[in-house]
């Protein structure tokens, strides 16, 4: 994959991207970023949508090549089968059971449960929780299940995430609190409901149809597989250099 392929106006189009919320419920600073309203549902400009799209996707491949990590996060639960496999596919962090408050903004206590959750897993596989007794042993498991759930998808980040994902900017309005408060870039799905002005990379999408997600979330994947195969490439030029 040399570079992101944009959906078509068909393939957003089919996959819903278009349908916003009922008129009654939008956010006026979506103006810009709809076409107007049919049955008393707003419609989502198309254009604009693959306009923003191309945007975000140049400042997640940037944040990719850099070596950084894109957070995605999904816990909307629609999104989050979605999330955790383009997450994984591209190599991504992700958060989709429940996000923890203070992950970015107290990021040294999620990386003691990070810490915890691989010592107990280490230590199982060690065979060092042999000598407890079969109750203890439950336990431990069910702490490390417990860890897993909540920070499984963050096992691999070394430290706060150069960019965030978020799916839902509304479900997920914690985490793009602490993202605002750290100043870290936010790429997110806005609907008709949402407030793009805390956005740094909104993608007026619908945020509700199975379809849209998939193909947004995809999108952005395939921005971070690009920007990593830039980086390898890169490297691989220098190194080979006299």
């Amino acid at each position: 994959m040399s570079e992101v392929t944009l959906p078509s106006m068909e393939e957003l189009l089919e996959a819903g991207v278009h349908f916003g919320h009922t008129t009654s419920r939008w956010h006026p600073k979506m103006k810009s970023f709809l076409y107007g309203k049919r049955g008393g549902v707003h419609i989502i400009d198309l254009a604009k949508t693959r306009e923003k799209l191309a945007e975000a996707v140049v400042a997640v491949a940037k944040t990719a090549a850099s070596g950084k990590a894109v957070l995605f996060v999904g816990v909307k639960p629609l999104a989050k089968t979605a999330v955790v496999e383009e997450a994984v596919r591209s190599g991504s962090p992700f958060m989709v059971n429940r996000w923890i408050g203070g992950t970015l903004t107290n990021w040294p206590a999620v990386n003691g449960m990070i810490k915890r959750m691989k010592q107990l897993e280490d230590d199982q596989a060690a065979g060092k929780l042999d000598k407890y007794t079969k109750k203890e042993q439950l336990d431990f498991m069910q702490e490390r299940e417990d860890l897993k759930e909540v920070v499984g998808g963050l096992r691999d980040l070394k430290g706060a995430p150069s960019l965030l994902f978020i799916v839902d900017a509304k479900y997920d309005k914690t985490a793009l609190s602490e993202a605002n408060k750290l100043k870290i870039p936010v790429v997110a799905i806005c609907d008709s409901n949402i407030n793009p002005g805390k956005i740094t990379y909104p993608i007026p999408a619908n945020d509700d149809a199975l379809k849209s997600i998939n193909l947004i979330s995809r999108i952005i994947a395939d921005a971070v597989i690009v920007g990593k195969e830039k980086a390898k490439a890169i490297a691989t030029e220098a190194a080979v250099k006299p």
